[in-house]
């Protein structure tokens, strides 16, 4: 999920599987050797006090490497459900390749079960104004942090979908078990907030839960989307080494130095050397320097697991509704546009439409591909309406080409971040979480 205004510490061999439920916001072998755990998925004044006294039987995760266990279901967005605090409340979040910092929510405006209470967990620290973390400008934050009346650590997060999240800056533990956590946290506690449910932060930035907890490796298969109602389909999230890797196809990320500020980049995304689009099996005509940050950084293509869609900048989007619209003739539904983003629309047959168009293949270096078959072309957006999951960039804001969720089902995503590089493997996802 792009970032407007943003506020993460690498390599411990901890191993958490998880399977994770995810719901609406825009390709192996059932695991059955490692040992795991389960935990089921789904205002009050903030304190200053210093967390209470570590208890000596409790278990801090640094080196050791275990797994743990859960699931989520899948519509739009990928949403975990992770026991937070001492001792722990559950609170859903969405897992956000594109955001750093992690943040629950802490006000009472949506049901009990989705607020997280601070006043309950014995591990719960407020940063104060004189915190390190607090000192405006720090180089992670597009905005800096402020002081609120009371003296705490303010943030404020505005997302390009328009949503947002601010409150204050805390410390807290995810607790698995009894008698296992992770080491304290620095996450957001919001207490105004657009959305219901929290983030989970993934990017490269020292603020996000790879950096703070040390995870050198992270994974997740988002199983394929259902258009009928009923029950949502179920995806798996690792952290820690995925068994399936050996079977995933690897391409290097593309990387930048501090010095390389350009205003349109986003240095602490996953950004990926895309080199391509094919469509019904024709390559369109779309340089690979359309792919790649420009000398202002306009061009990076990056790999969004909190954004629904695909958005490619013009020079890209243009050759593919240019093939769309070849394919499928006059059955663009006119003057109509999903969400203000997407439209390229229809309300005739959808597997007709799907024929019609043939697979989407993104093409990246040493020969790596993401192929979305026919099937999977389009995207019931409600009314009788599909869409092609592809939009404008520009419509969104940005200058970059995101790849979203959309165009990662029955696919295992693996980011490995010691060395800087993104496998991709096919799978039934959906499978896999049984």
């Amino acid at each position: 999920m792009a970032l407007f205004s943003a506020v993460s510490l690498c390599p411990l061999c901890m191993l958490l599987f998880f399977f994770f439920s995810t719901s609406s916001s825009a390709k192996l072998n059932h695991v059955t050797d490692s040992p795991s755990l389960s935990f089921p998925l789904t205002s009050l004044p903030l304190s200053t006090a210093k967390p209470a006294n570590s208890n000596p039987k409790l278990r801090t995760l640094s080196s050791s490497s275990y797994s743990v266990k859960s699931s989520f279901k899948y519509s739009m967005a990928l949403v975990v459900t992770l026991p937070i605090g001492t001792p722990p409340q559950q609170q859903q979040m969405v897992l956000d390749t594109g955001s750093q910092l992690s943040w629950i929510q802490c006000h009472n405006k949506t049901p009990p079960t989705a607020s997280f209470d601070p006043s309950l967990s014995s591990s719960f620290y407020v940063l104060p104004c004189t915190h390190p973390l607090c000192k405006p400008r720090v180089p992670d934050f597009t905005l800096p942090t402020t002081c609120d009346q009371n003296r705490l650590c303010h943030y404020s997060y505005f997302y390009a979908d328009g949503t947002y999240a601010e409150g204050n800056l805390v410390r807290e533990k995810i607790s698995f078990s009894p008698s296992q956590t992770t080491p304290p946290l620095v996450l957001g506690c919001a207490t105004h907030s657009g959305d219901a449910r929290g983030i989970l932060g993934m990017n490269l930035g020292r603020f996000s839960l790879p950096s703070q907890a040390k995870i050198t490796k992270f994974s997740y298969c988002v199983p394929a989307r259902q258009s009928a109602p009923g029950n949502l389909p179920t995806g798996s999230f690792y952290l820690g080494n995925n068994p399936n890797s050996p079977r995933f196809r690897y391409v290097n990320m593309l990387t930048f130095s501090p010095s390389q500020r350009m205003p349109n980049l986003d240095p602490l995304a996953y950004t990926l050397p895309m080199q391509g689009i094919r469509i019904g099996g024709r390559k369109l005509d779309i340089q690979p320097s359309v792919f790649r940050p420009n000398a202002g950084g306009s061009g990076q293509t990056m790999l969004d697991s909190g954004s629904e869609f695909t958005f490619l900048v013009d020079a890209a989007y243009d050759r593919v509704r240019e093939e769309v619209n070849r394919a499928v003739g006059n059955r663009i539904k006119k003057g109509y546009v999903y969400g203000g983003v997407a439209d390229l629309c229809f309300d005739s047959d959808a597997a007709a439409i799907g024929r019609l168009i043939g697979d989407v293949v993104f093409e990246f270096e040493r020969g790596v591909e993401i192929v979305v078959p026919k099937e999977r072309v389009l995207a019931y957006v409600g009314g009788g309406v599909h869409c092609v999951g592809i939009g404008r960039s520009e419509r969104l804001g940005t200058a970059s080409n995101i790849i979203g969720n959309f165009h990662q089902q029955n696919l295992w995503v693996e980011f490995d971040l010691a060395n800087r590089r993104v496998g991709f493997g096919e799978a039934d996802c959906s499978r896999l979480a049984k």
